[in-house]
């Protein structure tokens, strides 16, 4: 335990209203504020350059362009997501602080060929009609990120949440300026404020790494020998990123739901604007996931491991599995509790948020059934996370094929069915995902002293 969690500890040790009101914003802010940051700033862009430009034509074009390339170097880092970071704990156990310096830059290697080779591939096959420069601007903005992604999650596994969210903030107030300024260029110019936001991002999350951890040498791929790699993790992180985003995929290249922006990339207007108002709800769910697995599970987790490691007697280790178990039933339960009073609220005050941002009243549906998905499916991230705690690496690759396959096969039979049925897809997938996960993570639990005691044993 280290950085928030302390910190989260520390607050709510002063037992009363406003430390609990603190401790709680304090995690929703820096769990959701990364996210919310980068979302609300490549659409402050967009709003901003409506007003400046003769045109709205760029300005769609760079949001829509923006989006292709989170969502490909997304599911791209997620080829290195969760592996590298289990390699950095194992090396951190072992006492190999060194060792880790080296590796991410060999990461970094890794990721920057490729994303150059399957950027300039993309390229060339579905690009080959637009400009030179924004085809550059294109590679370099993917390179960027899918560098940025696995830094950031590596920042993130050291606890240093706070710099993370004020970095966040620094990256893209650069990046709303540089675009704005550049603005008169077209969307060369905004995809060049971007880049500049996005590289000063990188540079600063790569510097702050160097200060914590000096190496013994400039470049290493131990990261890569199988002997010390888990590719269930690897693919863990592929398939969960692909999940995510694969109703997003099926809308906008099916024809009836969408339409050609600039080259292949093509937009759902009819389902892109519902899912995005959803995933901002996710900001009080976020702040108790981040609460209840930084503190009460962790520690009780910690309790119970401690015990079995020091040879405690079994009654004791028994009760501090009981207390796990507890502890991971109530913060699960705390979630959906908090996260589907929200979801009430925003059924509530739904109609007058559509009529506050200027969108039809018909998309009322669609952004309700978006809104139980999106708590659904942070139900399906708590779940995994206990999962990645009691190392059932095997279970969350099952979960996350599961999450993929469904929401692929739902989606798909949701667009047949016709628009009523929008959102249902992915809604349902995300449903069986977190159902299956709950019955095997009790199953995990019932069998944890079993599993524990036969891994001490090899």
């Amino acid at each position: 335990m280290a950085g928030i969690g302390f910190e989260i500890r520390r607050i709510l040790k002063r037992d009363n209203f406003l430390s609990l009101i603190e401790a709680y914003g304090l995690a929703g802010i820096i769990s959701s504020g990364p996210w919310v940051l980068s979302v609300l700033g490549v659409m402050l862009i967009g709003i901003i350059s409506f007003s400046l430009t003769a045109s709205g034509t760029p300005v769609v074009q760079f949001l829509v362009s923006v989006t292709y390339l989170m969502a490909v170097s997304l599911i791209l880092s997620g080829l290195f997501q969760h592996v590298f970071t289990r390699w950095v704990a194992d090396r951190l156990y072992a006492g190999q602080n060194a060792m880790i310096l080296p590796n991410l830059m060999g990461l970094i290697w890794v990721t920057t060929v490729l994303s150059l080779v399957i950027g300039a591939g993309a390229l060339m096959l579905f690009f080959s009609q637009t400009p030179v420069f924004y085809r550059l601007l294109m590679l370099a903005n993917f390179v960027v990120l899918c560098n940025l992604w696995p830094v950031t999650i590596f920042l993130s596994s050291m606890k240093s949440y706070q710099r993370i969210v004020v970095l966040f903030a620094l990256g893209y107030g650069t990046a709303v300026i540089s675009a704005i300024r550049l603005a008169n260029y077209g969307l060369e110019g905004l995809l060049t404020g971007l880049l500049l936001g996005h590289s000063l991002l990188f540079f600063s999350f790569f510097y702050t790494i160097i200060r914590q951890y000096p190496g013994n040498s400039f470049i290493r791929f131990d990261f890569l020998r199988r002997s010390q790699i888990f590719p269930s993790l690897i693919a863990t992180g592929l398939l969960f990123n692909a999940a995510v985003w694969a109703d997003k995929f099926i809308f906008w290249f099916y024809p009836g739901t969408s339409q050609p922006v600039i080259a292949s990339l093509r937009a759902s207007v009819i389902y892109d604007l519902p899912i995005f108002l959803a995933y901002l709800s996710i900001i009080p769910g976020m702040a108790v996931f981040l609460v209840r697995m930084e503190t009460d599970f962790a520690e009780a987790y910690d309790r119970f491991y401690s015990a079995v490691r020091d040879g405690d007697t079994l009654e004791r280790i028994n009760a501090f599995r009981d207390d796990m178990v507890i502890v991971a039933r109530n913060g699960i339960y705390e979630i959906f509790k908090v996260q589907g009073l929200t979801v009430i609220l925003l059924f509530l005050w739904g109609p007058s948020i559509l009529s506050a941002i200027g969108i039809s009243p018909l998309y009322l549906p669609l952004f309700q059934i978006d809104l139980v998905a999106v708590a659904i499916q942070l139900l399906l991230l708590a779940i995994q996370n206990v999962l990645f705690y009691l190392d059932a690496r095997r279970i969350n690759v099952t979960l996350c094929l599961l999450f993929f396959t469904s929401n692929v096969v739902f989606t798909l039979v949701s667009i047949h069915l016709g628009a009523s049925f929008y959102g249902y897809g992915f809604a349902g997938a995300a449903l069986v995902s977190s159902l299956t996960g709950l019955g095997l993570l009790s199953r995990k639990f019932q069998r944890l002293e079993y599993e524990t005691f036969m891994l001490q044993g090899r």
